[in-house]
């Protein structure tokens, strides 16, 4: 058994402990490639943007390791100009496009930051590491 990565930096998706889990989840089945930010959080933040060949350790709702992912390309791309490509990607719902604006609409609402021209940070992915509940994991 390989131990947890302590080195690297880790993150839930979404903006629930149910929603971690739910995202997390279509990770693991290989459904979701590619996720997306608020670039005007990284700037606020003093946050380096993510870069290719970067992993990240991705944390269920309650914190725990769920696997590892590697990045395989970051761009910036306005909300209005995400495609029916990029929503199948984010493997999220019917995969449709229409599906991801009402969604990602309704989260960056909740975050306070919603516009259409806002400024994304789209992060397209590989699993690397699967954590398995038990304490046992598999590499990819």
């Amino acid at each position: 058994m390989t131990s947890v990565p302590s080195d690297l930096p880790s993150f839930s998706f979404g903006d629930t402990p149910e929603l971690a889990d739910e995202l997390l989840k279509l990770v693991l089945i290989g459904q979701k490639t590619a996720t997306c930010g608020d670039l005007q959080y990284y700037e606020s933040e003093g946050l380096p943007i993510p870069k290719a060949g970067e992993q990240y350790l991705v944390l269920d709702g309650a914190g725990q390791p769920g696997c590892v992912i590697e990045l395989i390309d970051v761009s910036i791309r306005r909300f209005d100009e995400i495609d029916e490509v990029w929503a199948v990607l984010e493997g999220e719902g019917d995969l449709s496009l229409e599906h991801w604006q009402v969604g990602h609409k309704r989260y960056f609402e909740r975050l306070g930051v919603y516009a259409p021209d806002m400024k994304l940070v789209c992060e397209y992915f590989r699993l690397v590491k699967i954590f398995k509940k038990s304490g046992q994991d598999t590499v990819n």
